[in-house]
């Protein structure tokens, strides 16, 4: 173990996303606040998800968790895709880390930026929007795993990823539809039955339900349930990046 590499690389890319603040924080909860004044208008009186919650209210976690997911991915895989294009990934990959301390810090670092956009959609959404915590440890939970998740994910990806547009490719055909597609702006129960079926598929529904369990108490599925499809997703992602590292794939040729 080598904590004092650990922590430089950890300190690292959490001043990389910091240095930008207006373009990696501020301008992602805007994004998110104009997705909730849009739908929570349009949309507020007509739909009823959940018994006794309003649709604006409803709509909150679900905007909250996928601003956290999106970000997360994108502060990893940025991170690596920029160090391989530039070429300076060459002095972390001579660093005296480990493959599973280099998971760590990226991975961390992109939940620290998840969460702190997070916490941003959150503090402006209350101002308009009434908002109960029913079972803060369970929204806790699905935060952090959710945004390892996905921290993990852009680690994958940006491994992956030879050029920008092909990182571009992966946000915008994998993780923005399964994002919105995961009941952020609907109760899957509404949806058709093939629809409906589909949807258990989403491992990004999970992270949405769940989260929206802890505000509520109320849920789509069982949050235990959910809470494990996260977990089992995560370890795969986790397992995927670290056999990825540990064998230097496109980061050694």
């Amino acid at each position: 173990m080598n904590p004092r590499g650990f922590l430089t690389l950890f300190y690292k890319e959490v001043l990389r996303f910091w240095k930008v603040l207006l373009q990696t924080l501020v301008a992602p909860v805007m994004t998110t606040l104009l997705y909730l004044l849009v739908f929570g208008h349009v949309l507020e009186g007509r739909i009823e998800a959940f018994p006794g919650v309003s649709y604006t209210s409803f709509l909150v976690p679900g905007l909250i968790m996928m601003a956290v997911i999106q970000n997360a991915f994108a502060n990893s895989s940025s991170s690596l895709i920029q160090s391989k294009v530039a070429g300076n990934i060459i002095f972390l990959l001579l660093a005296p880390l480990s493959h599973l301390e280099f998971f760590g810090a990226f991975v961390l670092a992109a939940c620290v930026r998840g969460m702190l956009v997070g916490l941003g959609v959150w503090l402006a959404a209350v101002w308009f929007v009434p908002l109960t915590l029913a079972h803060p440890v369970y929204l806790a939970l699905f935060v952090l795993l959710g945004s390892a998740t996905l921290g993990a994910l852009g680690v994958i990806a940006g491994i992956w990823a030879e050029k920008f547009d092909q990182l571009a490719g992966f946000q915008n055909f994998i993780v923005l539809p399964l994002s919105f597609l995961s009941g952020v702006f609907y109760s899957i129960h509404s949806l058709p039955a093939f629809w409906l079926t589909l949807s258990h598929f989403n491992p990004f529904f999970y992270m949405i339900d769940g989260f929206r369990y802890g505000f509520f108490g109320v849920s789509d599925v069982s949050p235990l349930l959910s809470l494990a499809a996260v977990g089992a997703f995560f370890l795969v992602l986790a397992g995927v990046a670290l056999g990825m590292l540990k064998t230097g794939y496109k980061l050694r040729d």
